[in-house]
């Protein structure tokens, strides 16, 4: 049995949410881990205790050289999702959702591991964060995104006439055209 189909309007308009929400969880999480990635994970302590000297020590890229790039490629693919549509999309979708997940495993490992000095929590844990929002909006787009309305469809061609057969144009075809610009006449009002 199945549901009533919903109005025509209502259709179109949901998927858009959809998209736009699909979209902004892959880039803002995607964003976001890039942007953990880039902060200082590892503190350096030196000295003892009446009074240690701390310096900078190493950024998530640093701990894990992959973790940024794999960011960035979720960037891309968040974008890349608008531009396509079909069975390209749910695989873009699906490999997204794969990207997300690796991301928030270098994150879950910046805060599980033994990375020698103190760890600084918070930003292994955005990584973390912001890998899971890249993968569900992955994992959106794989099992919805072949109904979401694709980029520039409204603007393909409707009729399934061959370019150059309407309108009043006969004979000698673009010539006669021209000429007809020459005078000052409109060719294609008949």
């Amino acid at each position: 049995m199945s549901a009533a189909p919903p109005e025509e309007g209502a259709r179109p308009a949901a998927g858009g949410r959809e998209l736009a929400f699909a979209v902004l969880l892959c880039l803002g999480g995607a964003g976001l881990a890039f942007w953990a990635a880039t902060r200082t994970w590892v503190l350096d302590v030196v000295g003892s205790d009446p009074m240690p000297l701390v310096s900078e020590g190493g950024t998530g890229a640093e701990v894990l050289p992959w973790l940024p790039a794999l960011a960035l490629v979720g960037l891309a693919g968040g974008g890349a999702v608008l531009a396509t549509r079909g069975w390209l999309r749910r695989a873009l979708g699906g490999l997204l959702a794969l990207l997300g997940l690796a991301v928030a495993a270098g994150g879950g490992y910046g805060l599980a591991a033994d990375l020698g000095d103190q760890v600084t929590w918070q930003w292994p844990a955005l990584c973390l964060l912001g890998g899971l929002l890249a993968a569900t909006g992955g994992l959106l787009t794989a099992l919805r995104g072949q109904r979401w309305p694709a980029m520039g469809a409204r603007y393909e061609r409707r009729s399934r006439q061959p370019v150059g057969t309407a309108g009043p144009i006969t004979g000698r075809g673009t010539v006669e055209a021209w000429d007809a610009l020459d005078r000052g006449e409109d060719p294609t009002v008949s």
